[in-house]
């Protein structure tokens, strides 16, 4: 397996990561990436076989469980009940309780909903240059979760704030103040729900959190814990990867001078700049792959933005194509831990895309756009643009 260096916070990384995967992946199926001590999958191939091979998972081996921290003891017990990060039986369990109150039904009454609050917010646009991340790309999801799951509306600032914050512990930039401020988000994120919770139990109505708070499986309910992180686990999930995918596809789009959404040119969009690069899998028993032998408590990374630009799954890979064909993308992971997500992302991409050109058909960027330093995430920093000088 070779070796590669490459820091994923050096800012020709950040803006373009591309090239990189693209000389990684020559030297095969899987590489060992030097920055992370961590063998990478890198082909269309080897991350769909890794993430669907069941001898491999999220949930840590006991014995390989690093030490916690005290202080950042909060944020890991929240961890600790989310479904992301449990193997079966566990995760069956959670899966099931979340997928009976996130039916497709629910989802699709959505649309909408979704509709109306794009209009509403492209009404408020200025006529001269601003950025379509913060006047557009983040309320969209944001309010959307927020509606779903029932939580105060007015309250999609402070579920914002509290997301990035958690979420940033994922980012290659970790630093003592980011972990600070991931633990203060925990801390008012858990006490908000808790208190939101009581008040559901006590006055339930048709949104998701009472439906999880009834819902059952095998006769158990969702803890309150469970509840909780369930709830926490939607709302970051449930946005910051559809921030991401609406900046990084609205930039592609303009871009290429490409104002047709379809399924299909939301496909491309989602598999041409998706918004998480690299999923990580323990293995949990001796495995060889690719003529590669892997161990008990290894760690293996998915990298699904260079699966998505592999030149033996997708022909001219890095080119972006609206009418392209070709094998399903991994933006959203794959087997058990497949995002549950999806159909809403993929629903909230489609409208507020449509909505957006229908509405700008004339919209432009204004300034050159940059990528956050949020690795192993990849999302702009910002979107400066300029609608057209009419208002419809």
């Amino acid at each position: 397996m070779q070796h590669f260096d490459q820091s994923p916070t050096d800012p020709a990384f950040v803006q373009n990561p591309y090239p990189f995967y693209d000389r990684a992946r020559v030297a095969g199926n899987f590489f060992w990436w030097n920055d992370y001590g961590m063998a990478c999958a890198v082909s269309h191939k080897a991350v769909h076989a890794v993430l669907r091979d069941k001898r491999m998972g999220r949930e840590c081996p006991p014995e390989h469980a690093p030490a916690i921290l005290p202080a950042l003891q909060p944020f890991y017990d929240v961890e600790a009940h989310s479904m992301l990060e449990l193997e079966p039986p566990r995760h069956t369990r959670l899966r099931a309780l979340v997928l009976r109150a996130f039916t497709s039904r629910t989802i699709a009454g959505l649309a909408p909903d979704i509709t109306q609050l794009c209009h509403d917010l492209i009404d408020q646009f200025p006529d001269h240059p601003f950025d379509l991340l913060t006047a557009y790309a983040q309320p969209v999801p944001v309010i959307i979760i927020a509606r779903l799951l029932g939580v105060p509306e007015e309250r999609a600032d402070d579920l914002l704030r509290w997301s990035n914050a958690m979420v940033a512990m994922y980012q290659a930039r970790r630093t003592p103040q980011i972990e600070a401020a991931a633990i203060a988000a925990t801390n008012d994120f858990t006490a908000f729900l808790r208190g939101y919770i009581a008040k559901r139990r006590k006055t339930p109505t048709d949104d998701l959190i009472s439906t999880l708070i009834a819902a059952r499986q095998d006769g158990e309910k969702l803890t309150e814990d469970e509840l909780i992180t369930t709830c926490i686990l939607l709302l970051n999930a449930g946005h910051e990867a559809t921030v991401h995918t609406l900046g990084n596809g609205t930039k592609a789009l303009l871009e290429h001078g490409c104002r047709d959404i379809t399924e299909t040119s939301v496909e491309e969009i989602i598999r041409f700049d998706p918004p998480l690069h690299m999923f990580t899998r323990w293995v949990y028993e001796d495995v060889e792959m690719d003529g590669h032998r892997f161990q008990r408590g290894d760690q293996i990374a998915c990298l699904l933005g260079a699966a998505n630009r592999d030149p033996a799954a997708y022909a001219n890979p890095n080119a972006f194509d609206p009418m392209r064909t070709g094998p399903k993308n991994t933006s959203f992971g794959g087997g058990i831990h497949f995002c549950v997500g999806a159909p809403l992302a993929r629903l909230e991409l489609q409208i507020a895309l449509s909505v957006l050109f229908e509405r700008c058909p004339a919209l432009q960027i204004t300034a050159q756009p940059r990528y956050g330093d949020v690795y192993h995430f990849h999302g702009l920093e910002r979107l400066m643009v300029q609608r057209s000088s009419g208002r419809p």
